[in-house]
């Protein structure tokens, strides 16, 4: 496995050959999180080329794919206009269903935060200011971590290093109800019933359903930090799912925001973020200023 560095400065004169997207930043590819090895267990850090005395604030992000697909390069404009606003990016990889457990799945999230809190200042990063987030699959894996506080406890990660949680269009923060809808859609409706669905992908037991969902471990007192909710609001589940993760939040008096994107769909509201003057885009950029004071 090879690491690779890759210095694309704004200099370049040869727009034809550099990526717009990578321009100003340093991005240091497929660094192992884990020592095993594991074709997976890599990560992406970009970093703006400005150099900087402080420690820069971190974005740790986590792809889609419905837990089953996806790759850490799937980031779009993230980390160009992220470190244009001097944030560290990091993308993470994780093995996939079904060749893992969700328990071992979500357990190489953790390890890559985990890594990311220990080894981040050596590539500029704040250990102690890190943002999580994450799309579809990503979102609910975000949302895990930064209620469940067993994950990145067994990393010596605390919840206190984590600045804030950016889930963007989950619908799996209270699985049960949306197994629930889903069958019970299929039922009404007709349609072959799912061989590998939400209820067989979190482990087909309801006691695991319930503790692989955000909403069961929201409590007043465990550091939780701050959430912004991202969601396209012409899909019924992802709406549902996020007021619901939100209004769990709010009565643990843990601070919230919440905004739903029309005109978009799953792929494009994370595709746009980013773009500038986008609406979500405008919500994600004062989550962020708000969390590190600016």
């Amino acid at each position: 496995m090879k690491l690779a560095v890759y210095t694309l400065s704004i200099l370049l004169f040869s727009a034809a050959v550099v990526d717009e997207h990578l321009r100003g930043q340093t991005l240091t590819a497929n660094i192992p999180y884990m020592n095993d090895g594991g074709e997976r267990h890599v990560l992406d850090v970009y970093s703006p080329l400005a150099a900087t005395n402080e420690k820069l604030p971190v974005v740790f992000w986590i792809h889609g794919g419905g837990w089953q697909a996806g790759d850490k390069s799937d980031v779009a404009l993230k980390p160009k206009v992220l470190a244009e606003r001097g944030f560290i990016f990091v993308s993470t990889n994780y093995r996939l269903l079904p060749h893992v457990s969700m328990e071992e799945l979500i357990g190489d999230v953790a390890a890559s935060l985990g890594w990311v809190h220990r080894n981040i200042a050596s590539y500029g990063g704040d250990p102690n200011r890190i943002v999580v987030g994450g799309h579809s699959a990503g979102a609910q894996l975000a949302a895990i971590l930064c209620t469940d506080d067993r994950y990145l406890d067994a990393q010596g990660v605390k919840f206190s290093s984590l600045l804030g949680c950016v889930p963007v269009d989950g619908d799996t923060y209270d699985i049960p109800k949306i197994i629930m809808t889903a069958e019970q859609r299929q039922m009404l409706y007709g349609g072959k019933m799912f061989t590998f669905g939400h209820r067989q992908k979190f482990g087909n037991d309801p006691e695991k359903h319930v503790n692989f969902s955000a909403v069961t471990h929201i409590a007043q007192g465990k550091d939780i930090p701050p959430f912004l909710l991202l969601y396209f609001t012409g899909n019924p589940d992802t709406t549902a799912q996020a007021r619901r993760l939100a209004e769990v939040l709010k009565s643990a008096n843990i601070p919230v925001t919440i905004y739903g994107k029309q005109n978009s769909n799953h792929s494009q509201l994370n595709n746009e973020l980013g773009i500038q003057d986008e609406p979500a885009t405008i919500e994600l950029f004062k989550f962020l200023d708000h969390l590190v004071g600016k």
